[in-house]
Order: C-alpha cells, then structure tokens, then sequence
C-alpha cells in the first residue's frame, strides 16, 4: 500500500513538472510572437510612413475641363439653334444665328457707298487734272503778260510806249500772277479733297474700312464652336433675344482634360511639376489613368487675414490644433478611352508616383 501511494505521488510530482515547462516554454513563445508582431507592426508603420510621404495620395480631388462662355459680338434676336443640351460639336459647327437681316443691310449701304466713293475719287482727280491745266494755262499767260512788260518798258523813254500803256502791262501781269496763284489754291484744294496720301486714298480707305465692318457683323451673325467640346446648361430657344457680349451657351473644351487635386501642405515638398501621377475616377473604379503634375498652387484665400478696407483682419480666437492647409495641385490627364469619357466634376483618387523615368525628369526639366 505505501509503495502504491509513494508511485502515485511520484507520478503526480513528474507530471506537474512537466506542465510548468511546457506552461514556461508556451508563455515565452508567447512573448516571442508579441514582440514579433509589434516589431513587424511598426516596420509597416514606417514602411507605410515612407510611402505616404514619397507617394501622396489624395481623394480630395475632381476632374475638371476649361468652360467658355460663348457670346455674340453682335445683338439681335436668335433666329436659328441646331444644337441641343449636352451634344457634342465640333470646331466650326454652327451654334446659333442672330438675325442678320439689318446687319445685311449695313453692309449694302456700306457697299453702295464704297461705289459712291470710287466715283467721288474720279471725279476729284478729273477736277485736280483740270485745276493743273488751268495752272498751266495761266501760267503761260502770266510769263506772256511780263514778257511783253519787259518788252515796253525800256520803250516809254524813247516815248514809242506811253506811260498808260506801262501802266496797263503792269497791271495785266499782277492780274495773271494772282490767277497763277488761284489756280495754285485750286489744285491743292483739290488733292486734299482727293484724301491721297502717298499710295493710300483715305476716302476709300474708310469706305473699305465701312465695309468690312459691316461684312464682320454679318458674319457674327453665325455663331459657330471655336473648338471641339460638350454644350452644357442650354436653356434657350429659337426667338431669344441674345446681347452683344452676353453669354448665351456654355461648352466644355474637350480639348484638354485635368485633375485639381487638394493635397495638404506637409506633402507639396514631394510634389514637382512634370511627377508621373496616377488617376482613379469613381465613375470608372476599375480603370486607371495617367497624368502629370502642371503645376502646384501658390496661394490660397484666408479669412484671417484678409484685408478689409486697408486694414489686415485678424480672427479673436486662436485654435490650438492647426489643421493642415490644403493646396490645389492640376493633373493633366494623357490618356484618353472614348469608353470612358471624362466629365468635369468627377470625384477622383490621385497618388503621385514621382518621377518615373528620365523621359519624366527631361520633360520637367524644359
């Protein structure tokens, strides 16, 4: 019975010892698999750190394209509208037209004028030849009339001439040279009436002037696109009355596409023109696009601080925690999908990539 009671204790006692290691042996593999995971935790931490300062990445970010607002030169009601909301056109399609009828008829006159004018001209240069004969006509009589004064004078000594007749040569002479000068008058009158000024007339210059004019308002009567893009926001109809200057359609340039991206100011020192940056669109959440840093924002509106009246305006408040300012980055987009066309004011996720080859750098670089 004792030697029974003395195995079992033994037993118990090796069984026991063999718990507590296999109890101190779990507990340090424990400790061993905690420091591993906060070890590889905070190696993902800075590995993460790293990527989140070299790669910025963004949500606070939309796509956007350059609006125009098209407006006539001209005033008038719209007699023609072949376009609809939201159609695509391309450059030199017809938008609108403004009545061109009175503008037509300006431009008639004009004409009819520039004709007037050209017949004015000829008639000025008749009269100028005219006046130049007349000049020389009498200025052929003047040299004849002091000719024969010349000729009588040395005669009233010799009393072949009498004084009368003197008199009478003298006063014929100053009659002629006065004509000389009339027709002098007459002919320089004449050439400013003409308006010529070396190989410009003037008359027909401002009558040309008149009429091409007039041929540009006809032809802003014919509002046509300026380039490719997508009209937006049509809200006007046939019979409309559009004002010169006024906005009467808006269309989106489908030309060039870009991202505004706001990324907070602790990230701009990683961000540099011509860095490779990556595009995801919401619309499109499987497709990836291409872009590249144009430029980064130089200043922002505050309220604090802003000048009012001369005088800076200060906030009566100071917050302790300063939240980071956001800045707005533009993307030009490079790569176009007609499956996936853009629309302004998509929501977009960006991450700049840096530069990624040298082509990146050369391009920055010019």
């Amino acid at each position: 019975m004792a030697h029974l009671f003395q195995s079992n204790l033994m037993n118990t006692a090796t069984r026991i010892e063999t718990e507590t290691e296999s109890s101190i042996t779990l507990r340090f593999a424990g400790h061993l698999l905690s420091a591993a995971i906060v070890i590889a935790a905070i190696i993902v931490a800075l590995y993460v750190a790293r990527l989140y300062y070299l790669y910025p990445r963004t949500d606070d970010a939309y796509v956007r394209a350059n609006m125009v607002g098209i407006a006539p030169h001209v005033s008038g009601p719209i007699t023609e509208l072949p376009i609809v909301d939201n159609q695509y056109v391309k450059q030199g399609d017809l938008l609108f037209v403004v009545d061109p009828r009175p503008y037509q008829a300006t431009l008639d006159a004009a004409t009819a004028k520039l004709q007037l004018t050209e017949l004015d001209i000829r008639a000025l240069e008749d009269a100028i030849r005219t006046a130049k004969s007349d000049q020389v006509r009498l200025e052929a009589d003047a040299a004849y009339d002091k000719q024969y004064l010349n000729r009588i004078e040395p005669l009233l000594a010799k009393h072949f001439v009498t004084a009368n007749d003197v008199f009478n040569a003298r006063s014929r002479v100053s009659a002629a040279e006065a004509a000389v000068q009339a027709a002098h008058s007459d002919v320089s009158k004449a050439q400013n009436q003409l308006g010529q000024y070396g190989d410009i007339n003037a008359l027909r210059k401002a009558a040309e002037a008149a009429v091409y004019d007039a041929k540009l308002n006809v032809g802003y009567c014919y509002v046509r696109a300026p380039y490719n893009g997508w009209v937006t926001n049509l809200n006007i109809a046939e019979g409309q009355y559009a004002n010169e200057g006024r906005e009467v359609v808006s269309l989106i340039d489908d030309r060039k596409w870009y991202v505004i991206a706001n990324f907070r100011e602790t990230f701009l020192s990683h961000i540099e023109p011509g860095m490779t940056a990556e595009v995801f669109i919401l619309a499109y959440p499987n497709k990836r696009f291409r872009g590249r840093v144009q430029g980064v924002g130089w200043a922002l509106y505050q309220q604090n601080g802003a000048t009012v009246e001369g005088l800076p305006q200060t906030e009566a408040t100071l917050n302790w925690v300063r939240l980071s300012q956001r800045f707005p980055v533009r993307i030009v987009l490079e790569d176009r999908d007609p499956k996936f066309p853009f629309r302004t004011g998509t929501t977009a996720v960006v991450t700049i990539q840096g530069f990624r080859d040298q082509d990146d750098r050369e391009q920055s670089s010019h």
